[in-house]
């Protein structure tokens, strides 16, 4: 069995379409093809099933992409561990962060951050809560800033700091003069939220339940952007991160603080467990705290 063999197996896993994936690895289909039963014959049981056009993977499978996903962060940490040692300042960092909190948090850290490792290319993408997670657990992401959470189980995971929410309004709303306000006020108000995927979502569903209120969502959307626009237009009300919200600083719409200091979020910091930490990764940690507490005192 040989790295080679599983970087094409991870490849076609990925793209479940043998061509595209000789495409990616630029390599010919047939190629590709004749390495993948090698290592079929090698694993002693198939590790894709071709029904008609579709390719499925096999349990077995994926029991060993699960392992190519684990060799290939161990050889990453190798690689990592041995530019340190060498003293190497040079290389990349990749971030992923929530788009709430990308214009909030963020710039202090990387501001600070160059000063420190000027040669180090930092890589910044703002990111769903979900897509965050699985990039971290792929090895596509050194670090992410992302909703705070005990449950990730392959996750190293630091609490940052917590995140106001706020009920986002027209201006011709009758609430639109209200300086605080409650849940409870929301009862049967028609509410714009994000899609049942989205963190944000899943907890003020918990919220909703634990309040024993059942709201009226007329409308979904994946976008915060598309919320505001609706929400402008008068098609109801949404409830946000407050420091989004703030930050907008739009004419057309009015923010509202809710009356329970409870209602918040919690962001937190994350990477893969077991990671090597590089140098620049501690320095960026550290930079991002800071900015934390920073933030946490506002």
């Amino acid at each position: 069995m040989e790295l080679r063999q599983l970087e094409y197996f991870v490849a076609v896993c990925e793209e479940l379409h043998f061509t595209r994936a000789a495409e990616k690895l630029h390599i010919s289909q047939p190629s590709l093809s004749q390495q993948i039963r090698i290592l079929e014959h090698e694993i002693g049981q198939p590790l894709f099933d071709r029904v008609g056009k579709k390719t499925i993977i096999t349990e077995s499978g994926n029991i060993l992409l699960k392992y190519c996903y684990n060799v290939f962060h161990e050889l990453e940490q190798a690689r990592s561990a041995i530019a340190e040692l060498k003293g190497l300042q040079r290389g990349s960092l990749k971030i992923g962060a929530l788009h709430s909190v990308m214009n909030d948090l963020l710039p202090p850290a990387i501001l600070a951050f160059h000063q420190s490792y000027p040669q180090v290319e930092l890589s910044l993408f703002g990111l769903h809560n979900g897509d965050i997670i699985y990039k971290l657990l792929h090895n596509e992401l050194d670090l992410g800033i992302l909703f705070y959470s005990e449950s990730y189980d392959e996750l190293q995971v630091t609490y940052l700091y917590d995140v106001k929410l706020a009920v986002v309004v027209p201006n011709d709303h009758p609430f639109a003069d209200y300086e605080e306000i409650k849940l409870e006020q929301l009862h049967d108000v028609p509410l714009i939220a994000l899609q049942e995927s989205y963190y944000l979502r899943e907890h003020m569903d918990r919220v909703y339940m634990g309040s024993g209120i059942v709201p009226r969502i007329v409308m979904e959307s994946n976008t915060i952007d598309s919320i505001i626009s609706m929400v402008e237009h008068g098609a109801g009300v949404s409830i946000l991160p407050f420091p989004y919200l703030h930050s907008l600083k739009q004419t057309n719409i009015r923010v509202i603080p809710f009356e329970d200091p409870n209602l918040t979020l919690q962001i937190g910091m994350a990477y893969r467990r077991n990671k090597y930490l590089c140098a620049a990764s501690k320095v960026f940690m550290e930079q991002i705290s800071v900015s934390a507490k920073q933030r946490s005192r506002l």
